[in-house]
């Protein structure tokens, strides 16, 4: 009796807490997941970020099935809709049973529990809640009931209780455990998700028990021994939550920090599947040529926004967790289009300069550096302009002796490559990509040529402020290398006319593999687009027999397909300050259309013979030294291996070098001089010995 009288006592006490509304608790609910969402406000990744809990989206009562509901009221509530927050009849069968019987019989209904879920104060101290604890929780729920509609009482208890494990709220139980939506649940599966709420952590044999029980009592026909079956299959060993969208985890990484639940991003989410799809289907077909791993990267030229990241190969790639964006590799031809610029920008070449391709020696510190193409062969004269779209090395390599080393690796830091090492260290091997560098960094280089030759930062987030435009080359330069890489018959040397680097519609591009073949580049753009794919191996293994156009330049052709699946791309209008002018074909009497800065184009030179004839339209010129260039002689190397190259554009057998007074041979031969200090001036002579091009220039000692 006085357990009774103590009872009343505290029931009339009431309730002191003030519970929030469900549209409070429906808002205060976070996922365990955040998500990043694309720039149309698509969901394109789903990245856990609370380590406590697996809680997925809040899902309405609605959305739940009908199964799960039946038997979640069966086992824990059968007169949830008859009762007030207060199941009294089984609260008092429960008091009087363990008042006679010394039992621990509850009689907490839904609305009891949901109470205590919303009220630490209700939650037992101990093993079980006191006296006071529990009537305070009944007078909680009579509140609950009345300023709650029961709907969303049920709706509020399905989202927050705790089924198994780290397992909170029905969405991610039901795909942590069965692998699918709370819906579609069916009887068995719903039986034994009952099962676990008055003990999430029991053994499969003792759920397996209780949903056998509730089967029966619920009057089902469901076998015993098949949910005997499927509780041993689902609850014995590790859970885990597939994620619904997957598709740019690195970037989820980026941007889903300091406790951000969501962030919108420059992706576009369809374009972000396709090239991770066409770069999985690639990498499967080259596997046998041992490449396990890519990366491509998407950018609009005009805002820098960064339209696909997809920064390994998931499935396929040997280290999924590696930013293959970001990965230093060594960069192979790929460099060379800013080599060329920087040449086209100085004035020391033209599309039309003929550059000798043949063997070549250059004394180094370390031995001979001799350059060699990629198939091994050498093709006598040819112009720069195929000497750039074909990727070929010793052409190249004396455009560097050109220019410069240090002014190209100058050059390289102001298109963005950082982390370059000085120009000692690279030496001539410059020419052909020997520094390492990131996809991230190539794309936005060669971005800069598509705008004209200013260079801008990259972005993720639609609202973050980009790096401060520079000029990098002229626009002058830029165009010309610009329609140099979309040449397909200047790349046909090497490339031949039908390969992935032809499109439809107007792209500039260039393909690069460095050394052992151990990286493969293909990077190229639109009139709107920048699109990069590098494929290899992370852990720098060689790929077996894989070229620039059987390795990353597919995917490339299919990405850009994609881009530009509706809309067309043409070429940039040409610049102010250059002209098209008329030039001798190769191999042939015919002429072609070439294209010059203003005051380089060249000189139509007549001679007076029985009937006037024009000498074949060539530009006649020194290329090498250029006017009061100060060659220095380097103090690690011997005096006697050291060796100036000279170089000039020039047509025939008719031209020749003359060095101060003497001449040293003909223009169209590759003449290698032995620097010794002093002032020299280089002169290009015809036939009658008349002058046609001279240039300055000084030779400092050690």
């Amino acid at each position: 009796m006085k357990k009774i009288a103590v009872i009343m006592i505290l029931f009339a006490c009431g309730y002191a807490h003030a519970l929030p509304s469900f549209d409070e608790i429906k808002k205060s609910y976070k996922k365990s997941d955040a998500v990043l969402l694309d720039r149309h406000g698509k969901v394109i990744h789903e990245l856990r970020v609370d380590a406590k809990g697996r809680r997925l989206e809040w899902t309405s009562l609605k959305n739940v099935s009908p199964a799960l509901i039946t038997a979640v009221l069966h086992t824990e509530d059968k007169r949830f809709y008859e009762h007030h927050g207060v199941d009294w009849k089984a609260a008092g069968a429960a008091a009087i049973k363990n008042i006679f019987s010394g039992g621990q019989r509850g009689a907490s209904t839904i609305t009891m529990q949901l109470a205590a879920m919303l009220d630490n104060e209700l939650r037992p101290k101990a093993r079980k809640r006191s006296m006071g604890q529990k009537w305070d929780q009944m007078k909680a729920a009579q509140e609950l009931e009345g300023a709650w509609r029961k709907e969303e009482i049920l709706e509020a208890y399905l989202n927050l209780i705790t089924f198994r494990g780290e397992l909170q709220g029905i969405a991610s139980s039901s795909r942590g455990l069965f692998d699918k939506d709370a819906g579609g649940l069916d009887e068995q599966e719903s039986v034994i998700l009952a099962s676990l709420i008055r003990g999430p952590n029991a053994s499969p044999d003792a759920v397996a028990k209780r949903a056998c029980l509730l089967v029966g009592s619920m009057g089902n026909t469901t076998s015993c021994d098949a949910i005997k079956a499927l509780a041993e299959k689902t609850l014995v060993g590790p859970y885990g939550i597939k994620q619904k969208t997957a598709l740019a985890p690195h970037v989820a990484h980026m941007l889903l920090r300091d406790g951000k639940r969501s962030a919108v991003s420059t992706l576009d989410a369809g374009l972000q599947l396709f090239a991770s799809e066409t770069l999985h289907y690639h990498l499967a077909a080259v596997r046998r040529q041992n490449v396990h791993d890519g990366a491509v990267l998407v950018v609009d030229n005009r805002t820098g926004d960064i339209l696909a990241y997809v920064a390994n190969g998931g499935d396929f790639s040997s280290a999924r967790h590696v930013d293959g964006i970001n990965a230093r590799r060594q960069a192979g031809s790929t460099l060379k289009p800013f080599l060329y610029a920087l040449a086209f920008d100085r004035l020391v070449l033209t599309p039309s300069s003929v550059l000798i391709d043949s063997p070549l020696d250059i004394p180094t510190a370390f031995g001979v550096y001799r350059p060699e193409n990629y198939d091994h062969d050498f093709k006598g004269p040819v112009p720069a302009r195929s000497a750039l779209a074909s990727s070929l090395n010793v052409p190249a390599v004396k455009t560097l002796s050109m220019v410069g080393i240090e002014a190209f690796v100058k050059k390289l830091g102001d298109v963005g490559f950082s982390q370059l090492e000085s120009d000692e260290h690279y030496g001539y091997s410059i020419a052909l990509g020997t520094a390492d560098v990131t996809l991230y960094e190539l794309v936005n280089a060669y971005r800069a040529l598509a705008n004209h030759g200013v260079w801008s930062g990259l972005r993720l987030e639609p609202a973050k402020m980009i790096a401060q435009k520079r000029s990098v080359y002229s626009d002058r330069a830029a165009f010309l290398v610009s329609d140099v890489l979309s040449d397909r018959e200047a790349r046909s040397i090497t490339f031949s006319l039908e390969n992935p680097l032809a499109t439809k519609f107007w792209t500039a591009v260039k393909t690069g593999t460095s050394k052992d073949m151990r990286d493969n580049w293909c990077i190229g753009y639109s009139q709107r687009y920048t699109v990069g794919v590098w494929v290899g191996n992370f852990n720098g293994e060689p790929m077996w027999n894989v070229s620039g156009v059987t390795g990353a330049a597919p995917v490339w052709h299919e990405v850009m397909n994609y881009l530009h699946a509706k809309d067309t791309s043409r070429p940039s209008k040409m610049p102010k300050g250059m002209i098209i002018q008329a030039i001798d074909g190769e191999g042939s009497d015919a002429q072609k259309e070439e294209l010059f800065m203003k005051g380089t184009e060249p000189v139509v030179i007549q001679r007076e013979t029985s009937a006037r004839t024009e000498l074949p339209l060539s530009l006649q010129r020194i290329t090498y030294p250029a006017q009061g260039m100060i060659i220095a002689m380097d103090p690690d190397i011997p005096e006697d291996r050291q060796r100036v190259f000279f170089e000039a554009e020039a047509s025939g057998d008719l031209l020749r070098w003359r060095l101060n007074s003497t001449e040293i041979g003909r223009a169209s031969e590759i003449i290698s001089w032995k620097p010794v200090p002093g002032t020299y001036t280089i002169s290009l002579i015809d036939a009658k010995d008349a002058i046609i091009d001279s240039v300055c220039f000084s030779v400092k000692g050690n």
